[in-house]
């Protein structure tokens, strides 16, 4: 495992600290999982802070600013819930928005050097798409009511049912998996390669590399946030 600055901090913490084994991965991926965490409640303070409250804070921007940047985004991915989901898809952009802005930010961590994104370690992805595999169970329940959203794992034909309530079953539970993986393991790719590039030629020939880490970063986090969004729209659908 390359070089993490939250090895240090970690080095005086913890005895016997060992950034190489499973261990280590693991506390550093929760460290530099605290670091984005840390930053988002600072973020959202100054946020709340400077936006101030009421009709005010409603106010979109005047001019292009980092609140701008935010409200930008934001109504991107609530125009995207719209076109996947429908109409009530505006409910959930505050839940996509997060989704969003967290896989970036832990994203983005990884490219700053020295540092490795808690997205690049499997228990976090993992348990990030156990964290929509319930969210979107959960909504597809409170949406259709618990027999209704069972009729989704059967399928259109009676005599198929049962055939098919398997298939669907093995189908929801590989989803949070496949999520988890996806990440994770495109983010471990991306920076291996940019990894290996800074160890051979450590200056120019790696700025194509951070561009395209920053390319996948975005990328990434819109792919988890769309697939979110699809599973919460068949999950919230009444047509079956």
């Amino acid at each position: 495992m390359a070089f993490n600055w939250t090895q240090l901090a970690l080095t005086e913490m913890v005895p016997h600290f060992d950034a190489h084994s499973k261990q280590g991965e693991a506390m550093i991926a929760v460290a530099t999982l605290g670091i984005a965490g840390l930053a988002a409640v600072s973020l959202g303070a100054l946020a709340r802070a400077r936006l101030g409250n009421g009709e005010q804070a409603v106010v979109p921007a005047g001019r292009f600013s980092i609140r701008g940047f935010f409200e930008m985004i934001t109504e991107l991915v609530s125009g995207l819930a719209n076109t996947v989901i429908g109409e009530h898809g505006r409910a959930y952009v505050p839940m996509f928005a997060a989704v969003f802005f967290f896989v970036l930010l832990n994203n983005l961590i990884g490219v700053i050097p020295g540092m490795t994104p808690a997205t690049e370690n499997l228990n976090t992805t993992l348990a990030f798409g156990l964290f929509m595999f319930l969210a979107y169970n959960f909504l597809g329940i409170k949406e259709n009511g618990f027999v209704n959203y069972m009729k989704h794992f059967l399928g259109p034909v009676l005599w198929l049912a049962p055939f098919m309530f398997v298939i669907e079953i093995i189908s929801h539970l590989v989803r949070p998996v496949s999520l988890g993986l996806r990440l994770a393991n495109v983010l471990m790719g991306d920076h291996k390669v940019l990894g290996m590039f800074l160890d051979m030629v450590p200056a120019i020939v790696p700025i194509p590399f951070y561009v395209m880490g920053l390319f996948v970063c975005v990328l990434q986090a819109f792919v988890f946030t769309l697939l979110s969004m699809v599973y919460v729209a068949l999950a919230t659908a009444h047509d079956h």
